[in-house]
Order: structure tokens, then sequence, then C-alpha cells
């Protein structure tokens, strides 16, 4: 078991927890929950030796095989399959120690050293590896074609997911997972989840969806003004706990009132609709659990809402047998002949002030560049997208960020959204977001990921929009942030279409479903227990024609092959030049981040220097984005002339 006497550990000379002892036993499934900046991610750097405590003892099993998932994978040719199976360790080095010994065959002691090597490899189904590995990368969203790639070749998000899949693939006995569904989309977290519920070892998860939380937890360990607190249970029995403690708070009654009022609304007007039938079953479901959520959350650092929009059109937003999708140079070119690809055609619907909309659909299916349509960075290449007289769009997405000036405070993009406005006043307002005192002074250059997006929130939320565009508003956040969220997108009056991997929060908010999938964008009739079902078809469906393929890995050039085209070559070439040029660009960006985390910086006598590395911080993410999105679109004509 994990044991912990009297622990205390620190970041930067900062205090984070002390005097915790507990005890942790194998084959429990702990999340590890608390504000950003508490110390959840130190613990497990700890717990991997990469942080020393200060004072007491941490300690573990020593003949435990632990795994993670790295911060950072390098630009490796190695095939994504192989990377993925170097997760198991003892696998590679049977397989070393084979070679080695099949290479000196003709020695007695070599063919006894196969022999041993063999039955180890029995033991320990190691024949089976590749068809593990290769269930791993389905379930995180690969497909078969993806399995010879290059891990070079992935963006991002995907080699995060690589990393993931390896370090599942590790038999481990201790499993450490920092955020691991933040890259992920629904269909990946439902696969995840019953992965980790069927998982041998011992788990610690940090995490900030509490579905999630709920569905793989046996225990929640709690960090909690400098202390670690073991709760037994999900997630959920840690917020009944919480709310015993706290049910004596005056303003709980206020809060759980509040929602609780917002939910019965909705099934008093939907219960006897049958298309909304099994919505409000869910939203009936949620109202029961009211008292036993609100209770834990009455304490939250974050208070805020939604100013009510001065005015609203009917309809907000027209969408009418609209072509969306990408022209030749990634970008969208009304009037010019159509040569990239088509996402949507023939989109029709209509945004009213009370559309509360959360779109569904597998990652790829076009949400995304639906919602960037809504919001008008993408015009349609055929049809109409038509704005409301009164249209006030609040767009939020994760790029947004970017916009964000690394070398100015909260305050001052406060004052530069409204200059009229009193500074104590902007400064309550940044305060029911938890940037207080010194902080909504502080550049934000500097701040943790959850900290610019509630930032960015702040930001949109001022301006009093009457439709909201949420596309992953929760990304970064952390529990109290999101239930701080939910509650003020429940009380809001604007209309909403929310795109969101957060199933408490679609479950709260949305009043409708719908699905994005086949290049259609359709009502879901159902709930989102219908959909995991939906997508668990959907995922059989794939494996049936997978199999009735024929192999999809694409051998080495054999004779009689076909031989590459002047058209082909020409796309290849262009493919490797912006490989190359995605390189060096993500090379610098890496060192501009981390000169730009320099405090030194921020010292007051560099604002030019400032101003000019925050300018090409964009410059270069704009560049990589757009450079990515051509890769994709060249590898895409690259397999269609390979399949003609």
């Amino acid at each position: 078991m994990i044991l912990l006497r009297d622990l205390g550990f620190s970041r930067n000379g900062d205090p984070l927890v002390t005097g915790a002892s507990l005890q942790l036993h194998p084959g429990w499934k702990v999340g590890l929950t608390g504000a950003n900046g508490c110390g959840k991610s130190s613990f497990l750097a700890l717990l991997r030796g990469e942080l020393h405590a200060d004072r007491g003892d941490l300690e573990r099993p020593p003949g435990w095989v632990m795994a993670h998932v790295a911060q950072d994978t390098p630009a490796l040719p190695d095939a994504a399959l192989e990377f993925v199976l170097d997760g198991d360790v003892e696998l590679r080095q049977i397989e070393r120690d084979l070679a080695a010994a099949e290479d000196h065959h003709d020695d007695h002691h070599a063919g006894e050293q196969i022999g041993l090597l063999h039955s180890r490899l029995g033991e320990i189904d190691g024949y089976a590896a590749p068809a593990r590995a290769a269930a791993l990368m389905h379930g995180l969203g690969f497909s078969d074609l993806d399995f010879q790639r290059p891990v070079a070749e992935f963006s991002g998000g995907w080699r995060v997911r690589l990393n993931l899949a390896r370090a599942l693939m590790c038999r481990s006995d201790l499993l450490l997972l920092d955020e691991p569904t933040n890259h992920l989309d629904l269909d990946a977290i439902l696969w995840l989840e019953d992965w980790l519920k069927s998982y041998q070892g011992t788990l610690i998860l940090i995490s900030h969806d509490r579905d999630f939380l709920d569905v793989v937890t046996t225990h929640i360990l709690a960090i909690e003004n400098g202390k670690l607190q073991l709760f037994t249970g999900n997630y959920s029995a840690c917020e009944r706990a919480r709310a015993e403690r706290l049910a004596n708070d005056l303003a709980l009654a206020a809060k759980q009132k509040r929602e609780a009022a917002h939910l019965q609304s909705y099934i008093d007007r939907f219960r006897a609709k049958a298309s909304k039938a099994r919505q409000a079953q869910s939203r009936i479901k949620m109202l029961a659990r009211m008292g036993e959520i609100q209770a834990a959350h009455v304490d939250t650092p974050f208070s805020f809402s939604f100013p009510e929009p001065s005015g609203f059109s009917d309809p907000l937003l027209l969408i009418d047998d609209a072509r969306v999708g990408y022209g030749e140079t990634g970008l969208c070119i009304p009037g010019t002949p159509l040569r990239g690809q088509v996402i949507f055609d023939k989109l029709r619907f209509t945004l009213r002030p009370d559309s509360r909309i959360g779109l569904l659909g597998r990652n790829g299916a076009g949400k995304s560049t639906l919602m960037k349509l809504l919001a008008g960075e993408l015009q349609p290449l055929a049809g109409v997208r038509e704005e409301g007289r009164n249209l006030k769009l609040g767009y939020f997405a994760q790029h947004q960020l970017e916009q964000l000036r690394p070398a100015e405070s909260p305050l001052w993009h406060m004052i530069k959204l409204e200059p009229r406005t009193r500074e104590q006043d902007l400064r309550n307002y940044l305060g029911g977001f938890d940037f207080r005192g010194d902080m909504a002074a502080a550049p934000c250059g500097r701040f943790s990921g959850g900290e610019k997006t509630r930032l960015a929130l702040a930001l949109m939320i001022r301006t009093a929009p009457n439709l909201l565009l949420l596309d992953e508003p929760t990304n970064h956040l952390d529990l109290e942030m999101r239930e701080a969220l939910t509650i003020a997108l429940q009380e809001t009056e604007a209309g909403m279409v929310l795109v969101s991997h957060d199933r408490h929060l679609l479950r709260a908010t949305c009043d409708e479903l719908w699905l994005v999938a086949d290049g259609k964008v359709v009502p879901f009739d159902g709930d989102l227990d219908d959909y995991a079902d939906w997508l668990a078809k959907a995922r059989g469906v794939e494996k049936t024609v997978e199999r009735d393929k024929a192999p999809p890995s694409k051998p080495a050039a054999a004779p009689g092959q076909k031989k590459a085209t002047p058209a082909t070559k020409k796309l290849k070439q262009e493919s490797e030049r912006m490989e190359q040029q995605i390189a060096g660009w993500q090379a610098e960006l890496k060192l501009l981040e981390t000169r730009l985390a320099d405090p030194v910086l921020y010292a007051g006598t560099q604002a030019t220097l400032l101003a000019d590395l925050g300018q090409r911080q964009s410059l270069l993410t704009q560049n990589i984005d757009a450079a990515e999105s051509r890769w994709l679109e060249l590898h895409e004509q690259l397999e269609a002339l390979e399949e003609e």
C-alpha cells in the first residue's frame, strides 16, 4: 500500500500540504481533487520521485511498476503502434534479448535462453501485445491507418492521446493520470471509463470531470486548506460528506433554491412533450440530487452571473441552405470554385432567444467548424448566414486564450473593455472569478491554463451577449469553477449553443441536443445515456466495416506496384516542406514560451520587448494552425489519389 506519515511538501518555496497521514490500499481507484494550484500535480510528482517532501514520509511498495502519462512527445519517426508498444518495458526487453540470443542460436546456452524468453513472453501474454496496443489506440480514436504513421505526423492533441495509450499499455501496479480527459472527445472518455473500471492496479487520478470521477473512483483524496482528507466513495459521495459539514451555512438555501427552480421549470415545460421526455427524466433525477450537490459548493471562491442582455432579435441567427467547408488554402472564399473539403451541405436551422442547445458528435465530425460558422469566423461557401438585427454574440473557444496580452493583467484587460467604469467595480467583478488582490494586477502570461480560461470567460461574459457560443469552456477549469459556470448558465436569459465533453454541464444547462454526424446537424432524440448507446453502435459498425476491408497497413513498395504520379509527388513534396516548417515554428514557439515565463521580463522596464514577444507568439500560433490545416488537406488528397 501507499503510506503517508506526517507528510508535508511545497513547490517553489510555497507550502502546499502539511501533516498528511493516511493509507491508500492496493486496487483502490482514488480521485485527487482540489482547487487549481493546491498541490495535486505536485503530489503525483512526489509519487514519481520528481519532488521531495519537506517533512514526513511517503512510502510505496518498492516492487511496484508505475505508469504515468509523459508531458511531452518528441517528433519521433517511430510508427505510432510501435510507440505505444514501448509502454510495456519488459516486453521490449524480452524482444531485444530474443533478437540477441537468436543471433547466437548455435550456442547451447543461447538455445536455453531462447526457450526461457519465449516462456516468459507467454506468461506476460506478449504474443497478443500488438492486438492490445491496437485496441487501446482504437478506443482513443485512432484508425487502423494511423498505426504505421510516424509519431511526428500527429498534432499536439493526438500526441497526448498516444502518450496516454503508451501509459495504459504498461502492465502497471500504480497508474497516475493527470487530467486524462482534457484532449479526448466524449466517445474516447466513455471508452476510457470502461478501461479504468477494469484496471486491476491502484489508480490515482486528477480530473475536473465530475461524471468521470463518479464512474471510475472508489475513493476521493481532497486537498483543501493545505490538508489531505480521504473520503470513501466516488465524487458525489465526497460532496455529500462535505455538505453535511456545510449544511448550516446561510448561503446554502439560496443557491439550492435557485438551481432547483431552473430544473423544475424545465421539467414542467417538457414533462409531457414526447420528444423531450428522456431529457426531462434526466432533470428529475438531477433535481433529486440537488440538495446533495449544492451544499458542497457553498464555500466556492467563484460567484458571478451573466448580465441581462439589452435586447433580443427573433430569430437571433438564421442558417439557410448553407454549404460549409474549407477552400484550398484552408480559408473559405465565397464565390470561388470549391476545391477543398466540404463539411456540411444544405445546412438549415434557426437559433431563437430561448435556444439552449448542446452539440453532440464524434471527434472530427465538424462541431468546432459549425461553431466557427455561427460565430462568423467562417463564412458559408454557399447559402445564407443571416444575423438578427440585435444579435450580440459571446463566443468562447480555446484559441481565444491566445488573444490575451501576456504582459498585461486581468485588470488591464477589463479597463480596455470598459474604460469609463470605476476600477473598484472592475476589481469586484474580477473577484467573482477569483482574481483578487495582487492577482488582479499580475501579468496573465504567467497564468495557468485554468486561470487564462477564467479570464477569457470573464471578459466574454462582461459584454452581455444574447447568444452564447461555448466550445469546450470547461477545459482546464477546476470543479468549483465548473459548478459556478453551470449555475450562471442556468440563470442567463441568453440563447446558447454548447460543445462540451462535461456531461454534468450538458445535462444541467441544455434543453435540447443536436447530433453532428455524416455532414448533417439533426435533433437528437434522447439523452446522454442514449448518446452513449449511439456511440457504441457506431463503433460496432466501424469494426464490422474494417473486418470486411483489405488489410489497412500499406506495405513497402513491391515489384509491379503503381508508381507515384507527378501530382502525388508534388503533394508529397509540399507535405514534407509543411512538416519542416511546422517543426521549426513549434520549436521557436517553445523557446518563446520559455522566455515569456521568465519573471525578469515583467519587472516593468521591458514593455516594448514584452509586446513584441506576445505578438510573435500569436503570429506563430496562427501560422501553425493554418499549416496543420493545410497539411491535413494534403494528406486527404494523397489518400484519395492512392485509392484511385
